[in-house]
């Protein structure tokens, strides 16, 4: 059996949304880097806790899941941010670039349709920030179905917890279990 997809968001996963104050968390170093299209006179400014590359490794090193970034950051993440956190390159879900003005633009998330193309009936953990309850239904749905799959979502100002990992840890070493219930 294939292990679990692990689809990683940056933007409020990673890199926290400042607070109303525009405070970030103390945890996060700041880094300025060059997307992909933009110029090196205009980088663009992350914040980003250096320990959550240990914490992402500690769980990819299980061997229980299969990291993916998800994000719109797309290949960026892999070039730009991924070394950032010392991790390996990591391959990534080629997003759409849809024109759209909100994140929910059918009532749940933008990237879930492709999403559930790309992972077919493939078990996943899926961390973002920004589920409505229809991706909540969505999960439920394609868990009753048997592909397993688990939303994790940080508060978009605070970020990963080393809770949400060992979330992760702890339901992809029962994902057998799940799938054959």
């Amino acid at each position: 059996m294939r292990s679990p997809y692990l689809l990683l968001d940056i933007d409020g996963v990673l890199i926290p949304f400042p607070d109303a104050d525009g405070t970030t968390p103390a945890t996060h170093a700041r880094h300025d880097v060059v997307p992909t299209g933009r110029s090196a006179d205009n980088p663009v400014t992350i914040w980003l806790n250096p320990d959550h590359g240990h914490l992402l490794m500690d769980v990819i090193r299980t061997g229980l899941v299969t990291p993916v970034w998800c994000t719109s950051w797309r290949q960026d993440a892999a070039t730009l941010v991924g070394p950032l956190l010392g991790l390996p390159v990591l391959p990534y879900v080629d997003l759409p670039r849809p024109q759209i003005t909100t994140s929910h633009p059918d009532g749940y998330l933008w990237k879930r349709d492709h999403v559930d193309t790309w992972l077919g009936d493939a078990p996943a953990i899926w961390i973002d920030d920004d589920f409505t309850r229809l991706d909540h239904g969505w999960a439920a749905a394609r868990t009753a179905r048997g592909a397993a799959t688990l939303l994790v979502q940080p508060d978009p100002h605070i970020g990963l917890q080393p809770e949400h990992l060992a979330q992760v840890t702890t339901w992809a070493a029962q994902v057998p279990a799940i799938r054959a219930a």
